[in-house]
């Protein structure tokens, strides 16, 4: 089994004392890699849950920085000691309570280091506290906790502070000082000179009147900066004097309660004086001084790195890096640097000019197209040879990652944007295709209309000579279906052939076209080969059977089947609730698989041969793949939300599950339950992964991989005991629709069994009576005869009937 695609920007990224090494938080490992490459070189696995804090322990001296030893804490309440060299687990501590944040500032200081004696290490922890949330809905979950290290516990009855959530904490390069965010309050304690579980920290707060979102301390004076919503950065001079240094009111001889003598700096808050600086449009998120404290780095939603001169206020910057910032990281060489971006990247920068040397680029995250266009998007595409998946980017970009080697592999810009916070998006990629070998590419982008006016569909066909997936545009044809919108896009496995899918009502095939050029075959490009349509019914699907001798198009709620090369209608199959979304041919083994979302989701399959539905069920499907055998076939789908909600502790916060079907039997092979499904896509991979140790020895028939809805994956193999790892509830008892329902029955279900045997004593009688309509439709409707019965009844009763005469 293959795990890959986690955050690298959850957490700030820590350096190796000899800054050849970066420490990065994905998901609940520490990876290690290689700051001259860019290579992951290992991992740190052991924690159980998101690892929320990296810290290296600091060399004593030039000689130690070979040393290689780092704590980790994680939301599954534990701290551990690592060798991230060999790499081995030292020591773990238990604090069963989820850390947000820690800090350790004995690492940093250098206060201890000749003494004869070790002291205990403490840890300063910022936690959730789950056990009075339980009992009390609307308490403080956010608390500020000391542990002492040394004894594996936590500090009794030391609580520093508690918010409404956790808080991340910041400390001093020295460790004389930390501090939390909470509002429009900072919050700074200063660590005392002894450390011991019951020493009382002393505190000030300093305070604003915007929300506050990153702070840092300068490395050698009493100067604190911090970031607000709006873009200024403050800067505090000489905070604490008053609380931390003479604690009488005093400060170098003079008052300190006026405002007049405290410039800037709001109500009797503890510090010399304040200023402001103002640059960036929205909010900071990363605010970092320089080792030498005499620069200040900032960065924010626009993109832009602004370095400041603390003395003059002047600027500098590092524009065009395309995704906001989120941290800024320096290392123990001057020279080297680090900045996390909020689209999954940490780029390395060389210092003092910041040029970038390297980018460790992770997964692209999930976005939210316009709610306009939501409904045309596709998510992503695989090319199950290779083991590659294709992402959509927010920057109007494809991302190539390796499933098999979890690192990205290229980048291709569909249509240039330049990054700009705030800028609505006026561009949406909405379908990607890729060729059965990954040498041809196919995009759709839409261009929103502005103010009802304008709008663009585009289609663009790219080509690749190498398998590193850098694509070059080759065609490009505007509005290839009028004014239409384009359902889906699907290449012909056998030949240069495509095929586009309008909700205009039609659709298109498309050729390649070749010619020889200095002796090889060059593409000139790709034009329409065919038109086709069926009742002017928009079109919703469309894929090629894999030998490539049926083409299936679904028109709303029908499948109708053509010969791509003469574009002849063959046959038409189906007939759905709602239109169809995805079809699926599995293999040369003549069925085609159906799915439909909407208010009456349903997945069926059908025979080509015999023209008719084998099964269906009502299933909320994300994605449809094959399977090794032709005959069998995967989907993922949803759990109803009802049973998510009314089931939520035994499902384990798994809202979907991954169906294996046999076409002949409807009820599912295995059943693997997942989470994140929503936004989810599923596909089976051919190739082989390059790790050694995985199939460890073993030929495997291929990889089931599943991507969830924040882009993490697993890759494993179906028809292995493994994937038990990864949670398989094989169910039972699932019970297709072998025979569809109508009516009241497809809506509540079937009605209750009655006893008949107990109804077998009850006669219906009819008696006659002087007004025999008034009693006819009295009694429960189980007892009533036959509505034939009833209104031959009724008619006799309003007419008269003639008396016998007896001759």
């Amino acid at each position: 089994m293959i795990r890959g695609g986690k955050s690298y920007v959850s957490s700030p990224p820590a350096f190796s004392n000899d800054a050849k090494r970066l420490l990065v938080c994905t998901g609940n490992t520490v990876s290690v890699f290689s700051t001259s490459t860019g290579l992951q070189m290992g991992s740190l696995e052991g924690h159980v849950a998101l690892v929320t804090s990296v810290i290296v322990v600091p060399a004593p001296s030039p000689a130690g920085r070979i040393l290689c030893y780092c704590w980790t804490a994680s939301l599954d309440g534990t701290i551990r000691y690592w060798d991230f060299s060999t790499p081995e687990l030292m020591k773990t501590v238990d604090v069963r309570l989820p850390i947000f944040s820690m800090v350790i500032p004995s690492l940093l200081s250098q206060k201890n280091e000749s003494s004869e004696k070790a002291s205990d290490v403490f840890a300063y922890i910022s936690v959730e506290n789950i056990r009075a949330q339980e009992t009390q809905p609307k308490a403080l979950r956010g608390q500020v906790r000391k542990c002492n290290l040394t004894k594996s516990s936590l500090a009794g009855g030391v609580t520093l502070k508690e918010t409404k959530k956790p808080e991340y904490i910041t400390i001093s390069s020295s460790g004389e000082f930390f501090g939390i965010l909470d509002k429009q309050k900072l919050h700074i304690w200063k660590v005392p000179e002894i450390e011991s579980e019951r020493v009382v920290l002393k505190r000030i707060d300093l305070h604003h009147t915007k929300k506050f979102t990153v702070f840092a301390f300068h490395p050698t004076q009493r100067i604190v900066a911090a970031g607000d919503v709006t873009g200024r950065i403050l800067i505090w001079r000489g905070f604490g004097k008053r609380t931390f240094s003479m604690g009488d009111g005093q400060a170098n001889g003079r008052s300190t309660n006026f405002d007049e003598d405290k410039p800037g700096v709001r109500g009797n808050d503890d510090a010399d004086n304040c200023s402001t600086w103002h640059w960036h449009p929205h909010e900071v998120n990363c605010l970092v001084f320089s080792s030498d404290g005499a620069y200040i780095y900032s960065g924010g939603r626009e993109g832009v790195l602004v370095v400041w001169q603390i003395d003059t206020g002047k600027k500098k910057f590092l524009p065009r890096i395309g995704s906001p910032l989120l941290y800024f990281v320096d290392s123990t060489d001057p020279s080297l640097a680090s900045i996390s971006c909020a689209d999954n990247q940490i780029h390395l920068l060389k210092m003092p000019a910041m040029e970038m040397l390297k980018s460790i680029s992770g997964i692209k995250l999930p976005f939210s197209p316009p709610e306009a266009v939501s409904s045309l998007c596709s998510g992503c595409i695989f090319d199950q040879k290779a083991g590659v998946v294709a992402l959509h980017t927010e920057n109007y970009g494809i991302q190539f990652y390796s499933l098999f080697d979890d690192h990205a592999i290229s980048e291709v810009q569909v249509c240039e944007r330049n990054h700009q916070p705030g800028n609505e998006i006026t561009v949406v990629v909405t379908q990607l295709a890729l060729s059965v070998d990954g040498s041809f590419m196919s995009t759709v982008e839409v261009r929103l209309p502005e103010e009802d006016i304008g709008g663009l569909v585009c289609l663009k066909f790219w080509t690749s000579d190498s398998q590193d997936k850098h694509f070059r545009l080759l065609t490009v044809i505007y509005e290839p279906h009028r004014d239409s919108d384009i359902s889906a896009v699907a290449f012909r496995p056998t030949q240069l052939m495509a095929v586009t899918s309008s909700f205009g009502g039609d659709f298109k095939t498309w050729v390649c076209g070749n010619e020889i050029q200095k002796g090889e075959v060059q593409n000139t490009g790709w034009t329409c080969y065919a038109v086709g349509s069926y009742k002017k019914r928009p079109m919703t699907a469309a894929t090629f059977s894999t030998d490539g001798s049926v083409l299936a198009v679904a028109a709303e709620t029908v499948i109708t089947l053509w010969d791509p090369d003469r574009n002849i209608l063959v046959a038409i199959i189906g007939d759905a609730f709602t239109p169809i979304d995805d079809l699926v041919i599995l293999g040369q083994s003549g069925y085609i698989v159906s799915a439909s979302r909407g208010s009456r989701p349903q997945l069926s399959v059908w025979s080509l041969s015999k023209l008719s539905k084998l099964w269906s069920y009502s299933l909320q499907i994300e994605a449809v793949t094959c399977l090794g055998d032709p005959s069998t076939f995967a989907v993922l789908a949803l759990l109803p939300k009802l049973a998510t909600e009314s089931q939520g502790m035994a499902l384990g916060g798994r809202d979907g599950a991954i169906l294996a079907f046999d076409v002949n039997k409807p009820d599912p092979m295995a059943v693997w339950s997942v989470r994140k499904a929503e936004g989810g896509a599923l596909a089976f991979l051919q190739g082989s992964p390059s790790r050694e140790n995985f199939t460890q020895g073993k030929t495997s028939r291929g990889l089931l991989a599943f991507v969830n809805g924040d882009h993490e994956y697993v890759l494993f193999d179906p028809y292995s005991d493994e994937a038990t790892e990864h949670g398989v509830a094989h169910r039972k008892g699932l019970v297709s629709e072998e025979t569809e329902k109508h009516g009241y029955s497809s809506i509540y279900g079937e009605l209750q069994e009655f006893n008949h045997e107990r109804n077998q004593t009850a006669e219906i009688i009819i008696a006659p009576s002087e007004k025999p309509w008034a009693t006819l439709f009295s009694g429960s409707s189980q007892t009533l005869p036959p509505l034939t019965k009833l209104c031959s009844a009724f008619l006799e009763s309003l007419l008269e009937k003639r008396t016998a005469v007896v001759e």
